[in-house]
């Protein structure tokens, strides 16, 4: 009698500890969503979607990032990690290593392969190149590895970096319209994901097509269709109705990325992830991240003003809305956890903005190049330029050491000559960005997203409203406002509801999980907390 008793005692007490975590936290970040999306859009979404989020869970008005450059994989890596990128060596998506000499991909990974019906490239793919942990690494280890930790999304490193090191599964589409995933992980796909790329899901929506969802006058937000600041849609001409069907012929199974229904789709394999891998079934804490990427195909090729976005926020909010009823079905109201994000925001178009008199232009990152290798030439008889890329300029020291230069002299000059260019405000040299104190906001930006190890020998700053990218659609990387302000949204288990418009940063979020979950930080994050949600 007194062991069944004790029995009983034990299980109670460990599912009162159980009660202190949530059945599965979901971490939704949605790429290149600005906050004012949420503002603009609010009176064309239902109530079941963004509204639910904001009118019942927490709503952080003034969240920024708090580095440059502003770019998807440093993004992803802040979010999960707590901070920045001079901290957790995701300095852009892609870079020029310093230390390797050669262009280096955040999760490139030639060590490990290719599972499912991908290519040798898409698979190569692992966080090796994350230097901290992820909260959903420190989730693992506080459950003993018993809690899992499943990474999603579209992009490659919009799954495998918010996973971390630990995770069970980080699964990333591809161009065949499979999920597939790396050996890291495991040596072939689980059954149920090898069922779901059978089923071929993207094709409904491919010979759908994409036309508007609600009446053309509802989109009196965006500009009219077929404007002069979008590009083209997988070849097509930026209008509506599009033939997916067409474009798939032409191309492949990627070109689903550029329309809201990848968004679908990716929430079709959240879905069935979540019943297959019983994530949320019992009080073992579950990590499920979900990286939503079309808005940032969609805000590149036609820009932040065009129908095309709206038409693609408008159905994500329907996504939501259903991925939301989902949740309460299956894990139940009360025992998840959401919170919404974005891994950067996006600037106006360039070209818009000057034909509405603001004398802002793009540039063409080529034709800056181009520039400083001419100035380069001119100046010292030899291309010292290594590489330019994300704002950081790279020297060839090895030339300038043979030809005898000084290589501070050759620093100052090509610094001169930059400033004597429309679009640079600043021109910071490492040692600069080394000594930062604070003082300088945009130098302190510059700063929290610099590794010496791999970054360049200066580092340019745009003016604001200029644009390193092409004459059409949108860009992002600088540390101003309109690249750094993103949404973020806290919802379900234990939040309380409210709104705060004070400034937060983004490297704020995982720290707040932390002790939302009373487990470890990661451990490169400054621990700051979001006090608002955790009061509850």
């Amino acid at each position: 009698m007194k062991k069944i008793l004790r029995f009983f005692v034990f299980t109670f007490a460990l599912y009162l500890q159980a009660q202190e975590r949530p059945k599965l936290v979901v971490g939704i970040v949605v790429d290149q969503m600005k906050m004012e999306y949420l503002y603009r859009f609010n009176n064309d979404f239902s109530e079941d979607g963004f509204k639910r989020l904001m009118s019942n869970g927490y709503v952080f008005h003034n969240v920024n990032y708090n580095y440059m450059p502003t770019y998807t994989g440093p993004g992803h890596a802040s979010i999960y990690t707590g901070t920045t990128p001079s901290v957790h060596g995701i300095v852009g998506n892609e870079w020029f290593s310093r230390k390797l000499g050669k262009d280096r991909y955040c999760t490139d990974d030639t060590s490990v392969k290719t599972i499912g019906d991908g290519t040798e490239a898409e698979g190569e793919m692992s966080p090796k190149n994350l230097l901290t942990t992820t909260i959903t690494d420190e989730l693992r280890l506080a459950t003993n590895f018993k809690g899992k930790v499943i990474g999603m999304s579209l992009k490659d490193r919009g799954a495998i970096l918010p996973a971390g090191h630990f995770a069970n599964w980080a699964f990333w589409y591809s161009k065949t319209g499979a999920f597939i995933s790396s050996t890291f992980y495991g040596e072939k796909l689980p059954e149920w994901v090898t069922d779901f790329n059978n089923e071929k899901h993207f094709m409904p929506y491919i010979t759908k097509g994409w036309d508007l969802l609600k009446p053309v006058a509802i989109y009196d937000e965006s500009l009219a269709d077929e404007n002069s600041y979008e590009g083209k849609l997988n070849g097509a001409k930026p209008i509506f109705p599009y033939n997916l069907k067409e474009m798939f012929d032409k191309n492949d199974a990627g070109i689903i990325r550029a329309t809201p229904f990848g968004n679908d789709l990716l929430e079709e394999f959240a879905k069935k992830a979540i019943e297959k891998e019983e994530l949320g079934k019992d009080w073992i804490t579950d990590f499920l991240t979900v990286s939503f990427s079309s808005t940032d195909y969609v805000g590149h090729n036609l820009g932040p003003r065009s129908i095309e976005l709206q038409d693609t926020y408008l159905r994500l909010d329907i996504t939501i809305a259903d991925f939301l009823n989902y949740l309460d079905k299956t894990v139940g109201k009360g025992n998840y956890l959401v919170f919404l994000t974005a891994d950067h925001a996006g600037a106006e178009n360039a070209k818009f903005l000057k034909d509405n008199k603001y004398n802002v232009t793009n540039v063409e990152p080529k034709e800056i190049v181009k520039g400083l290798k001419k100035f380069s030439t001119d100046t010292f008889g030899e291309d010292l330029v290594l590489n330019y890329s994300n704002f950081n300029l790279y020297f060839n020291k090895e030339i300038i050491k043979t030809k005898g230069l000084e290589f501070e002299k050759v620093k100052q000059s090509f610094k001169e000559y930059l400033m004597t260019q429309d679009q640079i405000k600043r021109v910071y040299s490492e040692e600069e960005i080394l000594g930062a104190n604070g003082n300088d906001f945009y130098l302190n930006c510059i700063a929290k997203g610099y590794d010496p190890s791999e970054d360049g020998d200066l580092v340019l700053l745009d003016k604001p409203g200029y644009i390193e990218y092409g004459a059409t659609g949108t860009s992002h990387g600088t540390p101003y406002s309109y690249d750094t302000h993103v949404p973020l949204l806290f919802y379900g288990w234990n939040i309380p509801k409210g709104e705060t418009h004070d400034y937060k940063d983004i490297t704020q979020i995982a720290p707040t999980l932390a002790q939302k979950l009373k487990i470890t930080f990661p451990n490169g994050t400054e621990s700051k907390v979001l006090l608002e949600v955790l009061d509850k």
